[in-house]
């Protein structure tokens, strides 16, 4: 069998330039294309070698993601890592922190290191995805869909929303208000629009987005959301948190208020990653956000492996599990 010093001998380069080519790492597309050659000449099949320069690509795939400290975003990346790597890829985690402009040089990073693919959540509907699928590489997006023509696994987001203000009108509850993330991102939108679908119905406000707050995503976005709708003149007794760590956020300030459920209704979409309160005071939209992991990853691996049938949108269902507890008679 060759090895990697007669490839770098019979392409006129160093054994350097060969592994880097080999790797997916930045050389020149003269030597790579010299090594390709000399590889295919000399029958140079060493492991992960022969896949890596057929398809001029390494086995890393990118996962961008807004907040890797969010536990929904933790569950999804574990789901793709196993899928991943019992596929013999590794996976890069890159954080954006909602900012578009740490977004496109990790999508930048992601071309110039050859990596296979991409897992992407966008930042923002205005996700530039040009250069990518310029150069052909593989994308899937996750929890939020984009303006390009590429695979998309989704939760049913307006549902989401839907069944979390459901459950608190089914319990009682009159003025239901609802914290959302910002307005440019399709998530924050669609779970509002459940909420407001259901209030809506009710006759709960003449100006339901009176009691509509959006914020980040984010503890202190919570927080600051539900500061905001106490001080109303007219308070609600009730708010549908649109994620899990705004829950948190509005969970910690009704607690400081004396308002813990059911004094209080919360209904949360997504599963709170932690709270003082038992399980049964607030209600929860379980979303399947491992499985979204699972199914973005085996999407991408599919793209990768040469699948071009038309891009596809999947849409993973919740699961409603409503408080127990129940408020008190108000008038």
């Amino acid at each position: 069998m060759a090895t990697i010093y007669e490839v770098a001998a019979l392409a006129g380069v160093s054994p350097a330039t060969v592994s880097r080519t080999v790797n997916g790492q930045r050389v020149s597309e003269e030597k790579a294309a010299l090594v390709r050659a000399a590889a295919a000449e000399l029958n140079y099949t060493a492991n992960r070698t022969a896949r890596t320069l057929r398809r001029q690509n390494s086995e890393v795939i990118a996962l961008v993601l807004p907040d890797i400290e969010n536990p929904y975003f933790t569950s999804m990346a574990r789901g793709v890592e196993d899928i991943a790597r019992a596929a013999g890829y590794s996976v890069v985690l890159c954080n954006t922190d909602e900012d578009p402009d740490k977004e496109a040089k990790y999508l930048e990073i992601a071309i110039s290191e050859n990596m296979a693919g991409v897992i992407l959540a966008p930042a923002s509907d205005h996700t530039d995805l040009h250069h990518l699928v310029a150069r052909g590489r593989r994308i899937v997006a996750v929890d939020r869909g984009t303006r390009f023509d590429i695979d998309c696994v989704m939760m049913d987001n307006r549902r989401g929303g839907l069944s979390a203000a459901q459950t608190l009108v089914e319990a009682g509850y009159r003025r239901i208000a609802c914290i959302t993330g910002p307005r440019d991102i399709e998530t924050a939108a669609e779970r509002s629009n459940g909420w407001r679908e259901i209030v809506a119905g009710a006759q709960m406000f003449d100006r339901p987005d009176d009691y509509l707050r959006y914020s980040t995503f984010r503890v202190d976005g919570g927080r600051s959301a539900m500061q905001e709708l106490l001080a109303m003149d007219d308070p609600p007794d009730a708010v549908v948190a649109a994620n899990n760590l705004m829950g948190v956020g509005a969970l910690q300030v009704l607690t400081e208020s004396g308002l813990t459920p059911p004094a209080f209704g919360v209904a949360v979409v997504g599963d709170l990653p932690f709270t003082t309160l038992p399980p049964a005071a607030v209600s929860v939209v379980r979303l399947p956000v491992r499985h979204m992991g699972v199914t973005a990853a085996r999407l991408l691996l599919e793209r990768i492996d040469g699948d071009t049938q038309p891009a596809r949108t999947i849409v993973l269902h919740n699961e409603v599990v409503p408080a127990t507890s129940v408020p008190s008679p108000t008038a």
